[in-house]
């Protein structure tokens, strides 16, 4: 039980601090002793919450248009993603994806670091949009959704607030196919709320952190915290 409580505060710190990031924290501590069909709907149940909390305190920072498209690529990754998985090789996907991610995240790193302002491409956005739906509808990993809300928001609230709404919608989705196949069951929604309070501790103090951080130095943070998601993408999947 006591790794499941650092994961937990762990993840929601990141989640508090980022926005996004949680999933990638709590299931890799996890992953070493437990099935991910024992993590993931308990990651689900706990980042729910947060989703709303967070999109709800930076909603004057939500661009709606924004939102309902991502949202609408989102869920049709999840409907072509029962089809595409039948016929593709999971592992292989998910490397490339990883690489993608990367380089994604030393490009605005360097963007960011960089006197110049650079404009943003219309066709790499419209690709990194398509394909981050895709991603995150397949495999619930909000990397390259990231990456894309990243390059169209200019401060860490905007960021926040716009990726955490996608998340509430891409939720609820997720949370009604769970329910009806039965991934969602009476045991793991004990295990979520018993950890519920650590969950609210790593969220606020997370929360609270990004206050006091400099606004530069948590985009900074969010960058970094994408580039490790595609390394965790490729080492979770390489073996």
């Amino acid at each position: 039980m006591i790794y499941w409580i650092i994961a937990t505060v762990l993840a929601f710190y990141i989640k508090g601090l980022c926005g996004f990031a949680n999933t990638l924290v709590f299931q890799s501590i996890l992953s070493f002793g437990n099935a991910n069909v024992s993590i993931s709907p308990v990651e689900l149940v706990l980042g729910y919450p947060t989703n709303l909390i967070i999109s709800f305190k930076e909603r004057k920072h939500i661009d709606i248009k924004m939102v309902l498209t991502i949202s609408l690529m989102v869920l049709s990754g999840s409907v072509v993603g029962v089809l595409f998985l039948k016929n593709a090789d999971v592992s292989v996907i998910k490397i490339v994806f990883g690489v993608f991610v990367i380089l994604l995240g030393i490009e605005m790193l360097l963007r960011d670091l960089s006197s110049k302002r650079a404009k943003n491409s219309r066709v790499l956005l419209t690709i990194i949009g398509v394909l981050a739906g895709l991603f995150c509808g397949l495999y619930g990993v909000g990397a390259l959704l990231g990456a894309y809300i990243g390059r169209v928001t200019e401060d860490s609230k905007s960021f926040k607030a716009n990726i955490c709404a996608v998340f509430v919608i891409e939720n609820t989705f997720r949370i009604v196919l769970y329910s009806i196949y039965g991934i969602i069951t009476l045991e793991s929604l004990k295990m979520s709320l018993s950890l519920a309070p650590f969950m609210l501790i790593g969220l606020l103090t997370g929360m609270f952190s990004a206050k006091v951080i400099d606004d530069k130095l948590v985009k900074k943070i969010v960058i970094v915290m994408l580039i490790i998601s595609g390394i965790a993408l490729i080492i979770t999947n390489v073996a």
